[in-house]
């Protein structure tokens, strides 16, 4: 049984419009079905605006449904009430990528960390929570003498930290990372990263892992999806996805990181910028900058189709072949 499952899940924004009563539709994420199983860390990859964390607050309850159901071990988790949403919420934790909006400035880093303990676990003891204070702070490599500091105090590095701990607090079964590493130095990055690795083997955890970095998000997953514009375009196991990139949206990004790491010359490169989620393109979304575009491509949305049991591919050009 997976840890979790979305059904065709959507997310729909709206807009009024300048001077006018009516209001525009932005479908922020098109109805997506995908699943993440128990220890298991699913890359996110796509450029900014293609839904990324549109998805991951959707699975944290943060954003409202359009359409669609999320399961939660096999159970949806609109049905859930009082102490099973309040279980759902302590499983599911997110590391937000600025850590300078998600940590409250009122209260200590010590406040900040025992909220959620003091919530979840009502009836534990002084020296259990000092104990698990002092191991959350080990393991993001801070000493016990920040507890009584403020946001304020830190670098952004060592507040994302401190926001990676709150999150580990409660003892957790799936983390969702959006960016979490980003705001973070080389090396701290691959301290941090090192350290949400041995927790996932230690703990049993699971990982939605968003990012930008490829060359992380190959790393530290055991599959990868690439988004564009509100959908899947292709998701894959990673060392499948590094064998055989099919979409030419993932192509040209696996090409791109290439062309840094390896510096290579005349790779393919993205032309012109993702389109507005409020005026998508008919057809395939990723017509309009897409090098191999056919015709079919401009009026008809390709299905998702099966490579293998554990690679899917959206694209008109693959069912040719």
């Amino acid at each position: 049984m997976n840890l979790i499952d979305l059904e065709n899940v959507s997310v729909v924004y709206s807009q009024k419009r300048p001077m006018s009563f009516k209001k525009l539709s932005n479908q922020a994420l098109e109805p997506t079905s995908l699943s993440i199983g128990n220890q298991e860390t699913l890359g996110l990859v796509g450029e900014s605006g293609s839904g990324k964390s549109t998805l991951g607050r959707a699975i944290l309850l943060l954003e409202k449904l359009a359409s669609g159901s999320i399961l939660y071990q096999g159970i949806s988790v609109h049905d859930f009430q009082g102490m099973n949403l309040k279980h759902y919420r302590k499983a599911v934790q997110v590391i937000f990528q600025d850590p300078y909006s998600s940590l409250n400035p009122r209260l200590t880093i010590k406040e900040t960390l025992t909220e959620g303990i003091r919530l979840h676990f009502p009836g534990i003891t002084s020296i259990d929570l000092n104990d698990r204070l002092n191991n959350l702070l080990a393991s993001i490599s801070l000493s016990n003498s920040i507890l009584d500091r403020y946001p304020h105090e830190f670098s952004g590095g060592q507040r994302q930290r401190i926001a990676i701990a709150r999150a580990l607090s409660v003892e957790p079964k799936i983390v969702i990372s959006d960016e979490a590493t980003s705001a973070l130095d080389v090396s701290t990055q691959a301290q941090v990263i090192q350290t949400l690795i041995d927790l996932k083997s230690e703990k049993g955890l699971s990982f939605l892992f968003i990012s930008h970095d490829l060359n992380l998000v190959k790393f530290v997953s055991d599959r990868i999806a690439v988004m564009y514009l509100g959908e899947i375009v292709e998701i894959a196991r990673t060392e499948e996805l590094e064998k055989q990139t099919l979409h030419p949206y993932t192509q040209i990004l696996f090409a791109s990181h290439f062309l840094v790491s390896k510096r290579k010359e005349k790779q393919k490169a993205l032309v012109g910028e993702i389109p507005s989620s409020f005026l998508k393109p008919n057809g395939c979304y990723f017509h309009t900058r897409c090098p191999n575009v056919q015709e079919v491509c401009k009026h008809t949305k390709p299905k998702n189709e099966r490579i293998s049991s554990t690679h899917y591919v959206k694209c008109h050009l693959v069912v040719k072949k």
